[in-house]
């Protein structure tokens, strides 16, 4: 598989200035809860295609003892005979695997890294660290704000925003934290320093009765994050006409990358600019390459257009994000490492070639990253105004009582209202 293509100090408060006019706040601050990416711990349990991921685990649970040890590939978190808790609000046995592995379950649709959905299996016993406190709270109200690792030459936002259950994984290979919105099921408690929507809405006043809910806040930290070596930060408006336009401008933002989830529209390019397949692609593409007078992505034998040259060109963490969408993709269908090795184990089962879903995935790929860019002036505009404009200071917070943030703040919130099986069948008393 080939890919080819044109191609501060910090002061009593905590928030690092590298400017004078620099007056920002970090996530730890304004989304004081968050978790640690996932570690999966073995490649196999993830991946682009859920038969795949089925066929992996008839594989193991058909497997003989030896053979089983070998393909589970075991690390000190987990081997066969691990027993474990179960994936709250997952089916999946706790029973140890080697005794019995059960039915498999059901593969479930995650966010790995910023722009790539993939799918998991939502197994406790395969997976090294798969985050408990993530699983109770992700539910249809939840959104997770994700750090990614962006450098300050990426053209998109420095934070991607999911409906998905996020994985952490950073393209930059420095992976970053997971915030959840909410820090219980339905919609409650958001996950935001106590008192700051408030402090907003009587600090700036007049603006639409919706411009300071949880999802206003999440959207303007969306808008205003910017990348630092310490993670995003993210300054304040003393103006509430730049506040309701940084929000609304996050607003476009979280819907472009939530991808129609809960119940909003997916995303689409204006008439006339939509990607569409001009010349099928091969069942096993070696090669992606864009060309740039023509608008086309050329898959193999396959051609796609119109495809701008900033969705080609869209990075994260310096990594464009195209080429790596494909090269995990072209590895998969030709049973492959994403690394381009011939895998001992199970990561080869379930190589299907190029499934039809691949491609209206890459579709919508290509139009999330061309609209992305096509926020790039707002943005811009909006920075720039932020540079120049009144700031909410640190001390306005502290006088409020908003920071610091309370120990309690940092901790999952205590969300049971019901039973988790636990090893071996016992319910845990949490």
């Amino acid at each position: 598989m080939a890919a080819r293509g044109t191609a501060a100090t910090a002061g009593d408060d905590g928030a690092a200035e590298s400017s004078p006019r620099d007056v920002s706040f970090s996530l730890d601050e304004l989304m004081p809860w968050s978790v640690r990416p996932l570690r999966t711990g073995r490649a196999w349990v993830s991946g682009p295609d859920p038969a795949a991921l089925r066929a992996r685990w008839e594989r193991l649970a058909g497997a003989g003892p030896a053979e089983q040890e070998r393909l589970f590939a075991s690390t000190r978190s987990r081997t066969p005979r691990s027993s474990v808790a179960a994936l709250p609000g997952r089916s999946a046995g706790t029973g140890r695997f080697a005794r019995t592995p059960g039915p498999c379950p059901d593969p479930v649709r995650i966010l790995h890294g910023p722009y790539d959905e993939q799918w998991l299996l939502p197994d406790h016993r395969l997976i090294d660290a798969a985050r408990p406190e993530l699983w109770r709270v992700a539910d249809g109200r939840q959104l997770f704000a994700v750090e990614h690792g962006s450098a300050p030459e990426d053209p998109g936002p420095a934070l991607s925003v999911t409906a998905l259950l996020p994985d952490g994984h950073s393209p930059a290979g420095r992976p970053g934290r997971i915030r959840p919105l909410y820090r219980r099921p339905g919609g409650t408690e958001p996950n935001l320093a106590p008192g700051l929507p408030r402090l907003l809405r009587e600090r700036l006043g007049g603006a639409e009765p919706d411009a300071f809910t949880p999802e206003a806040v999440l959207a303007w930290v969306l808008a205003a994050a910017r990348p630092s070596a310490t993670g995003p930060r993210v300054a304040l408006p003393a103006d509430v006409e730049v506040w309701s336009s940084g929000v609304a401008l996050g607003r476009e933002l979280l819907r472009i990358q939530s991808r129609g989830a809960r119940g909003g529209e997916r995303p689409r390019l204006p008439g006339g600019r939509r990607p569409y397949v001009r010349a099928a692609l091969p069942a096993r593409p070696a090669e992606l390459v864009h060309d740039a007078a023509s608008e086309a992505l050329l898959v193999g034998d396959g051609r796609i257009s119109p495809v701008p040259a900033a969705a080609w060109g869209f990075t994260v963490g310096g990594v464009r994000v195209l080429e790596l969408w494909f090269g995990r993709r072209a590895a998969a269908a030709a049973g492959r490492a994403p690394d381009g090795t011939v895998p001992d184990g199970l990561e080869a089962v379930g190589a299907r070639g190029w499934p039809r879903e691949w491609t209206s995935e890459l579709l919508e790929l290509i139009t999330v990253l061309a609209l992305l860019d096509g926020t790039a002036r707002a943005r811009d505009e909006l920075r720039a105004r932020l540079e120049t404009g009144p700031l909410i200071e640190p001390a306005e917070l502290r006088a409020a009582g908003v920071l610091p943030v309370s120990p309690t703040a940092r901790r999952p919130a205590s969300v049971l209202g019901f039973q988790e099986e636990g090893p071996e069948g016992q319910f845990a008393l949490l």
